[in-house]
């Protein structure tokens, strides 16, 4: 990997983009593994805004576990390999298709989160907010009353609370959007971390870097479509983790 170090001593201007097999490191299923939210029953019912407005229960009985047992889980090398990197001034932020909030919870300071995030929820009637937290108060409120299965945290007006990740059928996060956007193109150096580059848009970040005449470089267990166009592809995270806590 000293290719991809000599290049992140030498930029200006280093981003990170980061998918899924980030979070599996620290324990987190991918949606999309062999033991992934996608392969239980219904799966593509579970982020499908229309359905949920229509039975919310499917969100909440798939997610009881991958999101709101979040709490549960640390953060891994590679969000603790970025956060070094930021603290050194090498790291302008991060654009992150994942929903675990680990990169905030390693101390990373400018995340992008793509595909939205669980830290806030509103009603979707009244559009009343309430945090992660309260949710999670009200979810295991219910179970301790045995009501956990199927429970939907509902507002005062009725409404079920949705959180603000983006479901098939939503918009992703202008703002985040456009910040992940505007971090590629400055980027000299762009660090593609787990993820496969097959979900759009998000997955055309590093192409906006490439147009601009930066370096793109690849860690990820399976091969993604724009191999043949980084400076270089590496295939273990964990040994980038531990090559990036080396450096001074």
């Amino acid at each position: 990997m000293e290719r991809m170090l000599q290049a992140i001593r030498e930029a200006k201007h280093v981003a990170a983009m980061t998918g899924a097999g980030v979070s599996t490191l620290c324990g987190i299923p991918d949606f999309r593994g062999p033991q992934g939210l996608y392969k239980q029953p219904n799966a593509e019912l579970i982020f499908d805004i229309d359905w949920f407005d229509r039975d919310p229960s499917v969100y909440y009985r798939g997610c009881r576990e991958l999101v709101y047992g979040l709490e549960a889980f640390q953060p891994g090398p590679v969000h603790k390999a970025l956060r070094r990197l930021e603290e050194m001034g090498k790291l302008d932020g991060i654009a992150t298709q994942n929903i675990d909030m680990l990169h905030q919870k390693a101390g990373s300071t400018k995340v992008y989160e793509v595909h939205g995030s669980p830290l806030r929820h509103a009603c979707r009637q009244c559009g009343a907010p309430k945090s992660f937290a309260e949710i999670c108060a009200m979810i295991h409120a219910a179970e301790a009353e045995g009501r956990g299965d199927g429970f939907v945290p509902r507002c005062a007006c009725g409404g079920a609370y949705k959180p603000d990740i983006t479901f098939f059928g939503e918009s992703l996060p202008e703002q985040a959007f456009t910040a992940s956007q505007e971090l590629a193109i400055s980027a000299d150096v762009l660090l593609v971390l787990g993820t496969s580059l097959t979900v759009f848009p998000a997955a055309g970040l590093p192409r906006l870097t490439l147009q601009r005449g930066g370096k793109v470089f690849i860690v990820n267990a399976q091969p993604t479509p724009l191999d043949h166009l980084a400076a270089g592809v590496y295939p273990d995270l964990a040994a980038f983790a531990e090559q990036v806590l080396r450096l001074n």
